[in-house]
C-alpha cells in the first residue's frame, strides 16, 4: 500500500467550511489557489490562520493547501485555523493536548439566529404602542 502523501482536516465556523491538506514542505500556505497573504490582507486574520502551526512549532515544516467556501472573511479564517488544527492531529496524535489547551480543536457553535415571525429580527420586537 502507498504511503499517505498528505493529512486532511475539515474546519467549520458559522457558515464557512475549510478543507485543509497538510503536506511536509517548506511552509507555503495556499488558500483557493492564492497565497494566504493576498487572500487575507489583515494581520489579525493571518495570525488566526497560523496559530495552530505556531503553538505546535510546525510553522516551516508543512505546506498547507486550503479550499475555503461560504461565510465571510472572518469565518473563513477561523474555519481554516480549525481545519489546520484537525489536520495536525491526524498527522501527529501527540499534538492534541497542546491544541486542545489553546482552544483550537473546539468547533465554535455560534451561528446567526433565525428571524422569528411577528418580530423584526431574531429577538427584536416591534415597538409597543398603548393607544
Amino acid at each position: 500500500m502507498e504511503k499517505q502523501t498528505y493529512f486532511h482536516g475539515t474546519g467549520r465556523r458559522k457558515t464557512a467550511i475549510a478543507q485543509v491538506k497538510l503536506m511536509p514542505g517548506e511552509g507555503a500556505i495556499i488558500v483557493n489557489g492564492t497565497p494566504y497573504e493576498e487572500r487575507f490582507p489583515r494581520l489579525e486574520y493571518r495570525q488566526t490562520i497560523v496559530k495552530p502551526l505556531l503553538v505546535t512549532d510546525n510553522l516551516g515544516k508543512y505546506n498547507v493547501i486550503i479550499k475555503a467556501t461560504g461565510g465571510g472573511i472572518t469565518g473563513q479564517a477561523e474555519a481554516i485555523s480549525h481545519g489546520i488544527a484537525r489536520a495536525l492531529v491526524s498527522a501527529q496524535e501527540t499534538l492534541k493536548p497542546v491544541l486542545r489547551a489553546n482552544g483550537l480543536l473546539t468547533r465554535d457553535p455560534r451561528v446567526k439566529e433565525r428571524k422569528k415571525p411577528g418580530l423584526k429580527r431574531a429577538r427584536k420586537a416591534p415597538q409597543y404602542t398603548k393607544r
